[in-house]
């Protein structure tokens, strides 16, 4: 077997392949870690209770190859898998969902964030406009918000008048059954972390230009509506949390943890098993000797500045 090759500080292919697999990650760490000028006064030194780096990366990393087996499994047995990721804003659903589909094929498992209903979605069934997003046999989606958007934001805010508020909630469990009965896998997920941390997270998106794409108007009302939001959550788990689809809450003051721990809850609600493949060989290169490649124009190219 050949040597394999090395760059000029000594590392081979592999190593460095690994080392881009690990820092793929690493870059949305250290976003996660910046902290702008405006805020240097919050920035305070925590209890010590916060995951250590170095067992984050190795857990996450596992977890996610597991994630590659859930996925072929479920392309294997044609499983049909809806996820739900609900909670406040800034609560962790994004950063939880960008992990879980990091290394997964995006054409088996991909992700769902519709925007406000038009028009003429306001006018149909409230369910309708996601029924074209739930899985295919051998797919899994993940809604980054649903259809409870009415139970919550739409609600709290009043754009759904209380008698549209209570027909989501006569409708929703028969809606979920219905799911589950044609071989559908619910999962809902509610993100939760306290006023100071969200508090906290929103003072980063007003004061970091990476983060404020994420900060919308709604956000900033939704500080002034807390309460509202909890008595509605609250209502919500009420009267939505059914044993064929229940509710599972994820504590997401801690980013890290709330992110490991919500994979690995998904990983046991699915029996699955490593599926056998077939050994893959790389065939060799078909060569013409009468081929000769030719020159393209340098403008062509991006220009080479690192």
């Amino acid at each position: 077997m050949p040597t394999a090759a090395r760059d000029p500080a000594g590392k081979s292919w592999l190593e460095l392949d690994l080392e881009d697999d690990f820092d793929e990650e690493l870059e949305h760490e250290i976003d996660d870690a910046r902290i702008p000028a405006a805020l240097r006064h919050l920035h305070e030194i925590v209890d010590g209770s916060g995951m250590d780096r170095g067992t984050y990366f190795r857990e996450l990393i596992r977890l996610q190859s597991e994630l590659v087996k859930l996925q072929d499994w479920v392309v294997h047995k044609k499983l049909k898998v809806v996820v739900l990721f609900e909670g406040r804003d800034s609560a962790g659903k994004g950063g939880a969902i960008k992990r879980i589909t990091q290394r997964i094929n995006p054409r088996v498992c991909r992700v769902v964030a519709l925007p406000a209903p038009s028009d003429r979605e306001k006018s149909q069934w409230y369910f309708q406009r996601y029924v074209p997003h739930l899985p295919a046999a051998g797919e899994i989606v993940l809604f980054d918000r649903s259809w409870y958007n009415r139970a919550g934001v739409e609600r709290v805010t009043g754009f759904a008048d209380p008698a549209q508020v209570e027909d989501f909630f006569n409708d929703v469990p028969g809606f979920e059954r219905m799911l589950v009965r044609s071989g559908i896998l619910v999962v809902k997920y509610w993100f939760s972390i306290t006023d100071r941390e969200q508090q906290f997270r929103f003072d980063t998106r007003i004061h970091d230009p990476i983060k404020q794409w994420k900060l919308s108007p709604m956000d900033l009302e939704s500080r002034v509506r807390w309460e509202q939001y909890t008595k509605a959550k609250e209502e919500m788990f009420e009267r939505t949390n059914i044993p064929e689809a229940p509710w599972y809450i994820v504590e997401g003051n801690d980013k890290k943890r709330a992110r490991l721990n919500c994979i690995a809850h998904l990983l046991s609600l699915v029996p699955y098993e490593e599926v056998p493949h077939e050994p893959v060989t790389l065939p060799e290169r078909v060569f013409d000797p009468n081929y000769e490649r030719r020159t393209l124009p340098t403008n062509l190219y991006v220009p080479d500045r690192y």
